[in-house]
């Protein structure tokens, strides 16, 4: 797969600027939200450019209901080793629950923290035109900012659920807060949850990438978390394609690996020393 988002034969990281030359080209990419070195390394390898260490790892890793929970010190380590295991992918780290509401000193805190011990080449914080001081300070200090927009995970109990987002009259307050996001300064957003109808004309509107989940086929990007893609979540939700079944894959064969402990078929001679 040829595609430039990589830069051609220089196999350097992704940047901003690469974003910014598929929109403009209409050149439509993936990204992958994702926690460790051994997948991470096979999605760089895949040629995906961009990865998102989600604070989803709350729910998909860290055992948590969902995402409040997760902290600044528990997603930086994450986002370290994703950062260790590619060479090509922009890695982007997403401020978790309570780590830059109460203000700009507080993001700016939060994302040199990110910056400095992960290496994240971005930071992705959820929000409106409320979070605009925010992302504003951020980006001053020279640290990209994408944008999260629609269904908000972090504000799952205030939104009543995980409820689609932007139909009838809340799509002029999506559309008002997208515009207040590009002209403070973020270089791509994210809408999750909301009409394809709206995504599309977000999409068109902005002059930065629109990443879609759950907002249909007419944004510039699409992301999924890498455990739906390969098939591995249980109860998967509508908005996620599996295009693996590796949850039958993994529990087949670990019951096959029980199984031959337990009969003594494992290990064989190819397993074992003299």
């Amino acid at each position: 797969m040829s595609t430039s988002l990589y830069g051609g034969s220089r196999h350097r990281r992704v940047t901003i600027l690469d974003l910014k030359a598929a929109k403009v080209a209409g050149e439509k990419w993936a990204m992958l939200t994702s926690y460790e070195q051994m997948t991470v390394a096979i999605f760089d390898e895949a040629e995906i450019p961009v990865l998102l260490v989600g604070d989803s790892a709350g729910s998909n890793f860290l055992g948590e209901e969902n995402t409040i929970p997760v902290t600044v010190d528990e997603l930086i380590p994450l986002a370290r080793a994703v950062v260790r295991s590619t060479s090509r992918a922009m890695v982007v780290a997403d401020f978790p629950f309570g780590s830059y509401e109460s203000g700009p000193d507080a993001a700016l805190a939060t994302g040199i923290r990110f910056f400095k011990e992960a290496k994240a080449h971005a930071v992705k914080l959820e929000g409106g035109a409320k979070v605009v001081p925010q992302i504003k300070r951020l980006v001053e200090a020279g640290i990209p900012v994408m944008g999260h927009l629609g269904l908000t995970p972090q504000s799952v109990h205030a939104l009543g659920g995980f409820k689609v987002q932007g139909r009838g009259e809340d799509g002029a307050r999506i559309i008002a807060d997208a515009k207040a996001l590009e002209a403070a300064g973020v270089f791509a957003l994210v809408l999750e949850l909301v009409p394809e109808e709206l995504a599309t004309q977000i999409s068109k509107e902005l002059s930065i990438p629109v990443i879609g989940i759950g907002a249909g086929a007419g944004c510039d990007a699409q992301v999924l978390v890498w455990t739906d893609l390969m098939g591995i979540t249980k109860n998967a939700p509508k908005l996620a394609k599996a295009y693996r079944n590796l949850r039958i894959e993994m529990l087949g064969a670990a019951k096959e690996f029980a199984s031959e402990v337990s009969s003594g078929q494992f290990p064989g001679p190819e397993q074992t020393f003299h």
